[in-house]
């Protein structure tokens, strides 16, 4: 698709920086913007799964040095063990907050683009027939 400069208005081509403008056309729109609670929650909860699951297993592994048994030894591994995977979900849990999250924004701006160029070509017909 090309753009023709003179001829096409969109959302990113209004004079003001394109933030300012993406805000205006979002209110100016009455399209909600809010922040899903929920993806900044599994933020939070995969960020402190990680944070635990570090730490615990560095503590299982310190534990398991002062032992001697072999299946003292077995047990704190598998501890480190299952702290490692409580890491790799708060990872994970991460990972899925902060991508919803920029999809909403990116939905949101797809949303605002093409209100605006159907309002250009509604525009666009109705000048055509005067």
């Amino acid at each position: 698709m090309t753009a023709n400069t003179a001829e096409e208005t969109t959302v990113t081509s209004r004079p003001g920086s394109r933030s300012e403008t993406f805000t205006d056309a979002v209110s100016e729109k009455k399209l909600k913007s809010g922040r899903a609670s929920r993806d900044s929650t599994v933020r939070g909860i995969g960020l402190a799964a990680m944070i635990i699951g570090v730490v615990g297993a560095f503590l299982a592994y310190q534990l398991s040095l002062g032992y001697d048994d072999s299946r003292e030894i077995g047990s704190a591994q598998i501890l480190a063990v299952a702290f490692t995977a409580l890491t790799v979900l708060g990872a994970g849990l991460y990972i899925t907050g902060a991508l919803s999250q920029l999809m909403r924004l990116w939905l949101l701006r797809q949303v605002v683009e093409s209100q605006e160029r159907h309002d250009e070509m509604v525009a666009a017909l109705r000048d055509s027939r005067v």
